[in-house]
């Protein structure tokens, strides 16, 4: 049995150590943690919808209306009209003809992918992919190879030397602790040539990308046939909880048939799934977020440059601000808070050695202002 109390003080000493913030009252811009007032630049709140009026008053009528909990799973008892109604809503806004919920994103991508590769099939992974879709292939049961951050030249190298077979090509749409796109549009031409289902999460990028926010499919113009597999997250832009699977009818019932996570959990609430679908209706009428959140990462990036601040390239929300060792992240992220800022470090092992990072994340909640207060810190405790 492992001496645990060895490896949380070998934890400490490494600055890997991780510890919670308790916050008082609802997501935003201004939060209370641990008493104490800060403006926040860490939330996955990318579009401000986690305490919009209208999400929170739809919550609150839908636990009027259908209780606390649902009670069951979704093939019991616990598959409600707001459940059918959002999953239905979700189809439409991504252009496919079924959406199926899951309780969660991991839960999602691990019940998809054991219900479609195991002993015998390949999955191949970008080695950034997020836990749960490593986890997700480790677990299937089925060989799985990860390929350098984005190199469609590697990726082709490995399949040309397997030869035929079933399998999955797996990534996340924007890197989560990058913020980069995926070269999905090469990827689905390789997926292609190879007769593999290309499965992409856009957990960071739907509600965000696209002229009209459908995610980064449509940033790189890709329909169903480049894409069968879609994953999108609903705890991020959209501001709630929960997770679904898109793609054509046969593949969401099949999952309904074998997706374990799926068949052996306990639906969401209602009143989530209620609150999600305003969030979903807000996203496609209110543009402006998308534009005002476009319009704040360009001010933040070009500030970014003025001060020689070492961002990685992404055009996303996620802004990585790359220092190098856990303990200067660490010291980074302390000052940032004396100073009345938010930002947490992330480091390894959720990050590469020696790639600790402030992960600094822009929300339509933010206004100019306060994007510049965050830069005028990072000078100050660089």
């Amino acid at each position: 049995m492992k001496n645990l109390a060895h490896e949380l003080a070998a934890l400490r000493a490494r600055h890997q150590y991780r510890t919670r913030a308790v916050m008082e009252g609802p997501q935003g811009a201004d939060v209370v943690i641990d008493g104490t007032h800060y403006l926040s630049f860490c939330s996955n709140d990318y579009l401000g919808l986690a305490n919009h009026p209208r999400v929170v008053e739809a919550m609150r009528k839908g636990a009027a209306d259908y209780g606390a909990g649902s009670g069951a799973s979704h093939l019991v008892t616990g598959h409600q009209r707001p459940h059918h109604e959002l999953e239905t809503a979700l189809a439409a806004f991504v252009r496919r003809p079924r959406a199926l919920l899951f309780s969660t994103g991991y839960m999602a991508n691990l019940g998809t992918v054991a219900a479609l590769a195991g002993r015998g099939d390949r999955i191949h992974e970008d080695r950034l992919n997020h836990a749960s879709l490593l986890d997700a292939g480790l677990l299937s049961g089925a060989r799985l190879q990860r390929y350098p951050h984005g190199d469609v030249d590697a990726l082709r190298q490995h399949l040309d030397a397997d030869g035929a077979g079933n399998g999955l090509i797996i990534t996340d749409a924007v890197f989560s602790m990058d913020g980069d796109v995926a070269p999905l549009p090469q990827l689905a031409a390789i997926a292609r040539q190879h007769r593999l289902m290309l499965m992409v999460d856009d957990a960071h990028g739907m509600g965000v990308l696209g002229s009209t926010g459908r995610g980064t499919l449509e940033h790189c113009g890709l329909d169903m046939a480049a894409v069968p597999l879609l994953i999108g997250t609903l705890g991020k832009a959209f501001g709630t909880f929960g997770a679904f699977v898109a793609g054509e009818e046969d593949l969401i019932e099949f999952l309904i048939q074998r997706a374990r996570p799926y068949i052996y959990t306990t639906a969401l609430p209602a009143a989530i799934a209620c609150a999600t679908l305003a969030a979903v209706r807000l996203a496609e009428d209110e543009g402006w977020r998308r534009d005002h959140l476009r319009s704040l990462i360009a001010r933040f990036r070009e500030g970014a440059q003025h001060l020689g601040l070492n961002l990685l390239p992404s055009q996303t929300p996620i802004q990585p601000l790359v220092v190098g060792d856990s303990e200067r992240a660490l010291a980074m992220s302390a000052a940032l808070r004396e100073r009345g800022l938010y930002v947490r470090a992330i480091r390894p092992p959720t990050v590469p050695e020696g790639t600790a990072r402030l992960r600094i994340t822009l929300s339509a909640a933010h206004t100019e202002v306060e994007v510049d207060r965050l830069l005028a810190a990072l000078d100050g405790v660089r």
